[in-house]
């Protein structure tokens, strides 16, 4: 099931003429959460966070419980995975980031990429515009596509379901600030468990798809670094087989952070055909993930 949800997330994407009609799973979750967040977020914040992830997961949970009791030879499993898989919008956004830098100069590229990352786009040069296109597309392998399919592997669709619901969490109220510091430290805690693996897991795909033992080492050295416990381990993997060095001081909320380089001996002078050769390494790590998915189920069903 998980194979055929990949392909079909591959090949199909995300229809605008579908989800122009109709939410989208991840826009409900979005929904329920923002609802929680409302109703909820006062008092002592920390313990109502912990109540509301608690509620959201566990409804999710029991929802795909049920959805993957139906008795359509799990059909709707299928679709529903392929759904809350993200490969092919992944790259199209990344993509188009490339494409409105070169078509458009550096506003069009700083418009696109607001679309996929939390920093303030007027703050970025165009070598920041490239910077965090391919960060995004290094820490979201890992969130969109590997870590829902290794909860499916798990889980099936409660699996899924539930890593997509702790993933809204964490996108919508897991911030350092004054509103949301107690309210999303449960979120926050719970994205960085179900993560810790896959995070791992989609570095190694991307050293794997490149063949390169120096990437491993790199990863190995330079993960550390990032202020995430989780996102760098693919964008130091990304960084080192392009040979680009990534992360570093950038600007949240108007403050200037002084993160560490990953991969500090790669270019700091980024090009925009850093996108494409990024897009494609992602490519060669999806295939990758879903060989050793075919091997493995070949191997399942001869000792099964």
């Amino acid at each position: 099931m998980l194979i055929l949800a990949l392909l079909l997330d591959a090949v199909l994407g995300e229809p605008r003429w579908l989800w122009s009609r109709i939410l989208h799973p991840a826009a409900l979750m979005g929904r329920a959460v923002a609802a929680l967040e409302a109703a909820m977020n006062h008092g002592n914040r920390r313990r109502n966070g912990i109540l509301a992830v608690l509620v959201l997961v566990v409804t999710t949970g029991l929802i795909g419980w049920l959805l993957a009791k139906l008795p359509d030879h799990g059909l709707l499993e299928i679709l529903l995975a392929a759904i809350l898989l993200a490969q092919n919008s992944l790259v199209s956004h990344v993509g188009a980031v490339a494409s409105a830098l070169q078509q458009g100069g550096l506003p069009a590229g700083r418009k696109a990429v607001a679309l996929i990352v939390g920093r303030d786009p007027e703050a970025l040069d165009e070598n920041g515009v490239i910077r965090s296109a391919i960060e995004s597309l290094a820490e979201n392998f890992s969130d969109a596509v590997v870590a829902p399919a290794f909860w499916f592997l798990l889980f099936g669709l409660p699996g899924i379901m539930v890593y997509k619901m702790a993933n809204t969490l964490d996108s919508m109220i897991a911030y350092r600030s004054p509103r949301y510091l107690e309210f999303g430290w449960a979120a926050a805690r719970l994205d960085d468990l179900m993560n810790w693996i896959p995070a791992r897991l989609s570095g190694t795909l991307i050293c794997l798809a490149h063949g390169s033992t120096d990437a491993f080492r790199v990863m190995r050295r330079d993960a550390p670094l990032h202020r995430s416990p989780n996102a760098g381990w693919p964008e130091a993997a990304l960084a080192a087989t392009i040979g680009v060095a990534v992360s570093g001081p950038r600007v949240y909320d108007g403050q200037k952070t002084d993160d560490p380089f990953v991969n500090p001996e790669g270019r700091q002078n980024l090009l925009v055909t850093d996108i494409d050769h990024a897009v494609r390494i992602i490519w060669h790590s999806w295939w990758a993930l879903l060989a050793l998915l075919i091997v493995g189920q070949a191997v399942w069903s001869i000792f099964a």
